[in-house]
């Protein structure tokens, strides 16, 4: 046995109690299951279970979105399995903590994804786990003070930078960037590795000069920045650094934040980067498709909680290769008729 200790998280105005218990081995009640075998899946989960979702930020889509799901599972399996999300690091942390058993479902960057089940980066040997789906796209919005005078990520030499909380998939591509662009992370900017809500109370403040943030569009602490102090903020244009950044991962690809998502001047071209829900490989079968199936069946409450989640899509499900798809996730997506 194992012990899981989630903090309360609410989506949605669902409240939950805060879940501090043993996480059973074998699928037993209270517990996700950790003895999968090559049975068939049904997608039905017929004993109590309880299985602790890993977000982000609380300012961040990934927050949002995983109360929401936390909040859906129970409604789409007649009570029988239930999620509680927790605020989190992100990407790094999440994969660390689901392996270690902290967590049976994480939200990642696929980036950070890839390098944990090819054990590169971060990750010194290949991790255990599996992905659910790739699920919408993340947007690397790169934001500055105009009084900085930064006007490209080469032009950050010297100031004062959040690149994201420490083991986030934010501070992944943040440190990625600032490399593409010449410069050493760990010596040529003065690197804060902040949280997305204090990284922008330090830019409303001047503390900080600017910052990385990977996330789904509209993320709620840039829409607080540009919505209080969108006269001294603006974004960077950081298109040029995609073709060495394609060189380290086929899942970056140029991206747009429209000129509507946070009342901008003009449109921004930008990196993007895939999401993925991810479990270890050893998951209960059937929880692991009743999960998958929760989150195309509730798609569109989902989106109501962030839009963001409208680019969560059948058509690019299982786009998650080299990270393998969960057998139970395959079970899903193919009832579902997921190409």
């Amino acid at each position: 046995m194992r012990r899981t200790d989630v903090r309360l998280a609410a989506g949605l105005g669902v409240l939950a109690l805060v879940l501090t218990g043993g996480t059973g081995c074998g699928g037993q009640q209270g517990g996700a299951g950790t003895d999968d075998t090559a049975s068939a899946v049904t997608c039905e989960v017929t004993r109590e279970t309880r299985v602790g979702i890993a977000t982000g930020n609380a300012t961040g889509v990934y927050y949002v979105v995983g109360n929401a799901l936390a909040g859906q599972l129970s409604d789409a399996t007649g009570g029988k399995l239930t999620g509680t999300a927790a605020e989190t690091g992100a990407s790094v942390q999440n994969v660390e903590q689901l392996v270690g058993g902290q967590y049976d479902v994480a939200f990642s960057l696929f980036d950070t994804a890839v390098n944990a089940v090819e054990g590169k980066g971060s990750f010194t040997t290949p991790q255990p786990v599996r992905a659910l789906a790739r699920l919408y796209d993340n947007y690397t919005q790169v934001v500055v003070r105009k009084d900085s005078g930064i006007t490209s990520v080469a032009g950050m030499r010297g100031k004062r930078i959040s690149t994201g909380s420490p083991k986030s998939g934010t501070e992944v591509i943040a440190n990625r960037l600032l490399e593409a662009a010449g410069l050493d992370p760990a010596k040529d900017v003065r690197a804060q590795r902040l949280d997305l809500a204090k990284t922008v109370d330090g830019v409303k403040d001047g503390s900080v000069d600017g910052f990385f943030w990977s996330g789904g569009l509209p993320t709620g602490g840039l829409t607080d920045l540009f919505t209080t102090a969108g006269d001294t903020v603006t974004f960077v244009d950081i298109s040029p650094l995609l073709p060495k950044l394609t060189t380290l991962s086929p899942g970056y690809q140029a991206g747009t934040i429209g000129r509507d998502v946070y009342r901008t001047a003009t449109d921004t071209p930008t990196v993007v980067v895939p999401n993925v829900l991810l479990v270890r490989e050893d998951l209960d079968a059937n929880v692991a498709c009743a999960i998958t199936r929760t989150v195309f069946d509730k798609r569109d409450v989902l989106a109501q909680a962030n839009p963001a989640a409208k680019g969560i899509s059948l058509e690019k499900a299982r786009r998650t290769l080299p990270v393998p798809l969960h057998r139970g996730a395959e079970k899903a997506l193919n009832d579902l008729g997921a190409r």
